[in-house]
């Protein structure tokens, strides 16, 4: 049976960043989603992982950023305390939802937008309950890994070895529970069959098991 979702546009913070919001009826928690560089809150390949979470009754919010007019200046699109910051003023605005604030709060961060997510996780230590990196360069994180308390789950494809190291990398300054799984045959973008869909039950069996023992916030 599909699931019933509710789906909203939203704007994000000062820069009035697009998004959509979509929960299911009773959702178990919520994923905020911070893309790589060069894509948005339209990349297909998290609007995919972010369906096979709505199957799992886990909310998610995909939000653009940076605006149109960042995007186009490259710099800002490694500029991980920008970026940290954006993701920051995601989770105020989630907090300041009645609707929302009770929720368990994950964040799924691709390429570059992994490296973000773990400075915001380490920046608020008690609003996050789980991180999920797909192909990401947690590394980028630098000196606010030690930081992190959120569990964190490291997903690089087997045949992206440059990645695969700099994940093992990152995994030494982290203290929080952290786990590498490494998808077999997969490059960076896992456009290989089957492998974005590893990365999706992966993904969703993360967030599902740590929202468990989260609870309400």
């Amino acid at each position: 049976m599909a699931t019933t979702l509710q789906r909203e546009d939203v704007l994000i913070g000062a820069p009035a960043l697009s998004g959509e919001l979509a929960l299911p009826t009773k959702p178990c928690g919520l994923v905020v989603f911070a893309h790589g560089s060069g894509s948005s809150r339209a990349s297909p390949r998290n609007r995919f992982v972010a369906g096979v979470l709505h199957a799992q009754l886990v909310g998610t919010l995909l939000f653009d950023l940076l605006t149109e007019a960042e995007a186009a200046q490259r710099a800002n699109v490694f500029d991980m305390g920008l970026l940290a910051r954006r993701i920051g003023q995601a989770l105020d605005w989630i907090a300041a939802r009645t609707d929302l604030a009770h929720l368990p709060i994950g964040l799924f961060g691709a390429s570059t937008g992994a490296g973000a997510a773990l400075i915001a996780a380490a920046q608020r230590p008690g609003e996050i309950a789980a991180v999920v990196s797909r192909g990401g360069r947690p590394d980028l994180a630098g000196a606010a890994l030690p930081e992190v308390r959120a569990p964190t789950l490291l997903i690089v494809g087997g045949d992206d070895p440059v990645v695969i190291d700099l994940n093992r990398q990152a995994m030494r300054d982290l203290r929080c529970e952290v786990r590498l799984e490494i998808v077999p045959h997969a490059t960076h973008l896992f456009e290989e069959p089957g492998t974005l869909e590893a990365v999706a039950r992966s993904a969703a069996h993360w967030f599902a098991s740590h929202f468990a023992t989260a609870g309400p916030q």
